[in-house]
């Protein structure tokens, strides 16, 4: 009997401790010496949201998920469409958005962005003006930008930051129309991304810093289906070296998938963005943490970005509604062998080998 109740005893103490460990680790608690960065997708502070802010102020939108960006050593969204004064466009296209810079740069600097990527298909809505602007806008605030450049070379070259922790390189791609966006030799523009280029270009990059983030501008809008590029895309980044991928366009969530020793986000789905359809419902601010060398674990917070119901001011979902977009996420993540672990309104992953 006192054999039995020894063993009892240890499997109580492994099994707490084990209890104890787990919990832990889905608080996401950061381990020493570690790189935190936010990630949120589209924001667009214009079109019909202009009204509103201009009521409520700019710093508007971000006044009920910024503890979410506070504390992040890097902060990075994708921003649709330039910030610029000009009040006319000569494209023929259907959809043309601006912001204006005075307003929206320092926003964007006082909820904690510190780089932004500019590869997309609205960057260019009001010409290559437009997009010099915005970058002069957001250097001004002391904010970087990837995914552009005065020629293709230059477009693909991207962007360090340093923190206390390592040096993050990161490089941007945007495969969306209208194709007039993408910089060549001899022209300004976004950078296209060529699986070649891409290999090319991280394992560049690679040389310079400790950790490699690649974002797409890619996929169908509203879909939450993968177009069969997307896959060969991400995963092509991270064989040649990158950590984490991360992608927008859809304004809809998509899949997750945990890839070798990387993670890639296929979509994002919208952070900020000035329409009221009401496609786009839900979605998800992603914490990464970067840990010697490599990406280490992430946690998703869902976010109710409905406008119809928040208004320009994206918040947290908690309850049967954040279990909802984790149950989604997984769903849409099962084919690709990733799955969230829920805890307090929020899903977690982590590195099989932490």
């Amino acid at each position: 009997m006192k054999h039995i109740r020894n063993l009892n005893r240890y499997i109580l103490i492994v099994t707490t401790a084990l209890i104890l460990a787990a919990c832990e680790r889905q608080s996401n608690t950061s381990p020493p010496n570690s790189i935190s960065l936010v990630a949120v997708g589209d924001i667009m502070l214009g079109g019909t949201a202009e009204e509103i802010l201009i009521e409520n102020g700019y710093d508007y939108p971000f006044k009920k998920v910024q503890h979410l960006l506070d504390d992040a050593d890097i902060a990075i969204g994708n921003l649709e469409g330039p910030l610029t004064n000009l009040c006319e466009s000569t494209l023929d296209k259907e959809y043309v958005f601006r912001s204006p810079p005075d307003s929206v740069a320092p926003a964007l600097k006082k909820a904690g962005f510190n780089i932004m990527n500019l590869a997309n298909n609205h960057i260019l809505d009001f010409d290559i003006q437009g997009m010099n602007d915005t970058i002069n806008s957001l250097k001004g605030q002391h904010i970087q930008t990837v995914g552009t450049g005065y020629n293709s070379t230059n477009a693909r070259s991207g962007t360090i930051l340093q923190t206390d922790n390592g040096r993050v390189g990161f490089l941007s791609y945007s495969l969306t129309f209208p194709e007039s966006f993408w910089a060549t030799k001899d022209k300004p523009g976004t950078a296209f991304g060529h699986e070649k280029d891409i290999k090319e270009d991280v394992q560049r990059i690679s040389k310079l810093v400790d950790y490699v983030i690649v974002s797409f501008h890619w996929g169908r809008e509203k879909s939450l289906k993968l177009r069969p590029y997307q896959p060969t895309l991400g995963r092509a980044a991270i064989d040649a070296g990158a950590d984490i991928v991360l992608g927008h366009h859809p304004h809809v969530l998509q899949a997750i998938e945990e890839y070798k020793d990387g993670l890639i986000i296929y979509s994002l789905g919208n952070f900020v963005f000035g329409s009221y359809s009401t496609d786009a419902k839900t979605s998800v601010i992603a914490r990464i943490t970067l840990h010697e060398g490599k990406y280490y674990s992430a946690e998703f917070t869902p976010i109710n970005v409905l406008n119809t119901e928040v208004i320009f001011q994206p918040q947290p979902l908690t309850g049967i509604a954040a279990s909802n977009v984790i149950d989604q996420i997984n769903s849409l993540s099962k084919e690709l062998n990733t799955n969230l672990i829920q805890t307090n309104d929020k899903g977690f992953l982590h590195t099989s080998s932490n």
